[in-house]
Parts: C-alpha cells; structure tokens; sequence
C-alpha cells in the first residue's frame, strides 16, 4: 500500500471517529426524546426503546396557554428577537469599528482594541450585579430589549476582534484605487471592502448568532415571564422539583439547535473560509 494512501485512509478513519464522538450525544437526545419516561429511567439504561412515544413533541407545539408547550413557544420567538435584533446591531457596530481599527491610524489603537477583546474575556458573573442595576434603573429588566443590549456587550467585542482581523488581510490598494476615483472613505467601505470581506461578515454573523441564541445566564437572571424568558431558561425549566421528564428536554433541546444547525449548514462554507483568513494576519 501506497504511504499516500495509507495517510488518506487513517486520516479518513480518525475522522469517522471524531465524527461519531461529537454526533453521538446528539444522536442520543434524538432517541431520549421519544423514548417513553418509563424507558428512560429504568436500570440498567435500555438503549433502544421498544416503542416510540412522540407525544413530547405534540406537547410542545400544542399545548394550551398554562402548557410548557405555551412557554416553549414563546421562548422561541423571544430568542429569535434577541439574536436576531443583537446580531444586526452588533454587526453595524463591529463593521465600522473593525473597520476603524483595520484601517485608521490612531494612537492606543491595539491598547484600545485589547481592553474591547478583555472585556469579552470578562467571566459573565463578575459582570451580573452592575448589569442587573444598569437594567433596573432603566425599566428594561424582564424584557427582549434588556436582554439585545446586553446581549451586544458580549458579541461586539469578539465581532470586532473577527472583522478587524479580516480587513486587514484585504489590499490597501483596491480601497485606494476607489478614493482616487472620488469614493469616500465610507463609499470605499461600503462598495469595496465589504464585498472583499463577505466570508469574514458570514463568518462573524454565525458565530455572533450562536452566541446570542445560546447565551444562559444573563436570561436567567435577567428575566422571569414568558415576556422575555429565552429558549435555554425554558429548557431548563422543564426539570421539575421533584422529577425530570428526560424525554421532553431532549425534545426542547433538539427543536432549541435546529435553527443555528441550519444557518451553519447554509453558511459553512463562508464560515470556513472567513475565519480561515481572518486568522492569517493580525
């Protein structure tokens, strides 16, 4: 056997491996999901169900006003507004300033940019107290607008670092040739750089979108109806006092990843070769 071939094969192999590392828990909640509770909890685990119960499903998506299906529904459409609303002002945000970085000259540039990316290394609990009284002095605790802003404090910085990154692996020269030709500085941003940098943008919206819809602990702490309660509290309230219906959180949990599965299955070749060449040159 060739070595070329013998590398292709064990490189093919290890992947099959990672692969079915990382799509086993996954494949697992699919199963947990309509498994009967009975199954579930019995000892020792029985793997493959005798019979399929998808009525967690039908719980979620039917279920009356006072239902977990009720506030799964309404968590859904709250995380929808807060990642979509904090990925669009987080991006026209981080493009200006990515761009500002990339491109202007300043003093304290880098200084300035580091304290941005320090702050997005912060620990989210050493935060919690001031943003707790920053939303209730404003009226915006327990609400989808609280949530975008500070959402937006945790995005920004690491779309910033991402885009920054990007401009600058894009030739001064294209941006020149358009001033020359009587484009403005944001005229050249907007007809040059950004088409140049749209693996960079998809790759900084999927990520900036995965981070949003995930986010945990300042929805938890910063809200408490079905107003403004997002998809990982909901969740999490299906685990009860006393018991868990194992099978209904791993239906939340899988309805919950659908959304950013199909936006990276859509973008993942942007998202690829955006963060690829965003690494390049910083």
């Amino acid at each position: 056997m060739k070595r070329s071939t013998r590398n292709s094969i064990l490189l093919h192999l290890a992947a099959l491996i990672v692969s079915a590392f990382i799509l086993l828990p996954f494949g697992w909640m699919v199963i947990a999901s309509v498994t009967p509770q009975r199954v579930l909890i019995t000892t020792p685990l029985q793997w493959i169900p005798d019979t399929l119960d998808f009525s967690r499903y039908a719980q979620i998506f039917q279920g009356g006003a006072d239902s977990v299906g009720a506030t799964f529904r309404a968590a859904l459409g709250n995380s929808a507004v807060v990642a979509v609303g904090t990925v669009g002002i987080s991006m026209i945000v981080g493009i200006l300033g990515a761009y500002a970085f990339a491109r202007l000259r300043f003093r304290f540039r880098q200084a300035i940019l580091m304290v941005f990316l320090a702050t997005y290394m912060l620990p989210q609990i050493a935060l919690l107290i001031p943003l707790y009284l920053i939303l209730n002095s404003l009226g915006l605790l327990d609400t989808t607008t609280g949530l975008i802003m500070v959402d937006c404090a945790l995005v920004i910085p690491f779309v910033l670092w991402i885009l920054s990154n990007y401009f600058l692996t894009i030739p001064e020269e294209l941006e020149e040739a358009a001033r020359i030709d009587g484009t403005s500085r944001l005229g050249a941003l907007f007809r040059v750089i950004l088409p140049a940098a749209r693996p960079g943008i998809f790759a900084a919206i999927m990520f900036a979108f995965l981070l949003a819809w995930d986010e945990f602990m300042y929805a938890l702490i910063f809200t408490s109806s079905d107003a403004a309660k997002t998809l990982p509290v909901a969740i999490s309230e299906f685990a009860g006092r006393y018991t868990t219906d194992f099978g209904l959180v791993a239906a939340g949990g899988i309805i919950a990843a659908l959304p950013p599965i199909i936006v990276a299955i859509v973008f993942q070749r942007y998202v690829v070769s955006g963060m690829a060449a965003g690494a390049v040159k910083g």
